[in-house]
């Protein structure tokens, strides 16, 4: 699994927790929040782009994203809810990471979702299937993780 780093270059998983992790220690006195959002663009096959940001509250953030490719999917609600999976399966991971050195972090995932138009009727089930996971979750306009970040990388792929 690779990471790309706009700032580093490609990067895989190890290293880019050993990034944030390094970017924490610079100001540990600060607060941090990890974030993780998924956002992807149907064409003939489907681009995911899965972003984590490390954000320094009030001071600036680093972010790595990775593209992965599928076959198109059949619906938006399928797509939607494989967006959340491939956020919550990274958070999970990222999670096991981090809380033995930096328990306190918090990680949100962002979802490129919202309570109206195409995503509306199914947004309360993603919410929950996050939420119960044990992670924040934020819908758009709070989702940038989602909606800015991983949306900038899914055009022109």
């Amino acid at each position: 699994m690779y990471f790309l780093s706009p700032s580093k270059g490609r990067m895989t998983l190890e290293e880019m927790i050993r990034d944030i992790t390094c970017f924490i220690a610079e100001n540990p006195q600060d607060s941090f929040r990890l974030v993780v959002g998924t956002d992807s663009q149907p064409r003939k096959e489907t681009c995911f782009v899965t972003a984590v940001i490390i954000h320094r509250e009030g001071k600036g953030a680093r972010f790595y994203y990775r593209k992965t490719h599928t076959p198109s999917m059949a619906s938006l609600r399928q797509r939607i809810f494989r967006e959340a999976t491939e956020s919550l399966e990274l958070a999970g991971k990222l999670m096991e990471c981090f809380s033995g050195i930096y328990p306190q972090l918090a990680i949100e995932v962002h979802l490129d979702i919202g309570n109206q138009g195409k995503t509306g009727e199914f947004s309360q089930q993603v919410i929950g299937m996050i939420s119960m996971s044990g992670f924040l979750t934020r819908i758009k306009p709070f989702s940038y993780g989602a909606t800015k970040v991983a949306d900038r990388y899914t055009k022109g792929y």
